[in-house]
């Protein structure tokens, strides 16, 4: 770990608020990575991170170039969200249209001292050396995978197999790394 342990008693999203205000900005932002499998609970910590702390959060998911486009998401949002914050200006970030399967319309995200990025391959190179705080979520699949599918219903049903070995490779590796593990 990077940093101290934050206090084992405070709800998951107050320790990583005390992680984020502890840790030194990368250039002008702070920006926290909440990365995990599909269905870990990601979005939930985000949300309750920023219904803690007021800060904005991002998500991933609308980076992605598609179901077999995880491996292009941090390069995607290093060059596009990432790199802009830490230089203290506003990002412009592509999107992804999952109904009709092409890229969407840019996303305009304005810059924030402190950030929430939660999403699969949030964490991984070359995002991570933005990140201020990298925090890791897992789930046993069945977990997860019920969670997902509650989710996202049938849309996500059969793409399953096939994001979870991207996840595999992407995400290696990742959760050894975290400035924080926590088991959903």
């Amino acid at each position: 770990m990077r940093h101290q342990p934050p206090d084992p008693a405070a709800s998951p999203a107050l320790r990583v608020a005390d992680l984020v205000r502890e840790a030194p900005p990368v250039g002008a932002a702070r920006v926290v990575g909440i990365d995990g499998r599909s269905g870990a609970g990601k979005t939930d910590l985000a949300d309750e991170v920023h219904a803690a702390t007021g800060w904005p959060v991002v998500h991933a998911e609308g980076v992605y170039p598609g179901w077999d486009g995880l491996a292009k998401a941090p390069a995607l949002l290093a060059e596009h969200l990432l790199r802009p914050l830490s230089h203290g200006q506003d990002a412009e970030l592509p999107t992804w249209d999952w109904r009709a399967g092409h890229p969407g319309p840019v996303r305009f995200v304005p810059f924030a001292p402190v950030v929430v990025l939660e999403g699969c391959a949030a964490t991984a190179e070359p995002a991570r050396e933005l990140l201020c705080v990298t925090v890791w979520l897992s789930a046993p699949e069945a977990v997860r995978r019920r969670r997902a599918l509650d989710r996202d219903g049938e849309t996500f049903a059969p793409h399953w197999e096939r994001w979870a070995r991207q996840e595999r490779s992407v995400l290696r590796g990742l959760e050894g790394q975290a400035d924080l593990v926590l088991a959903t």
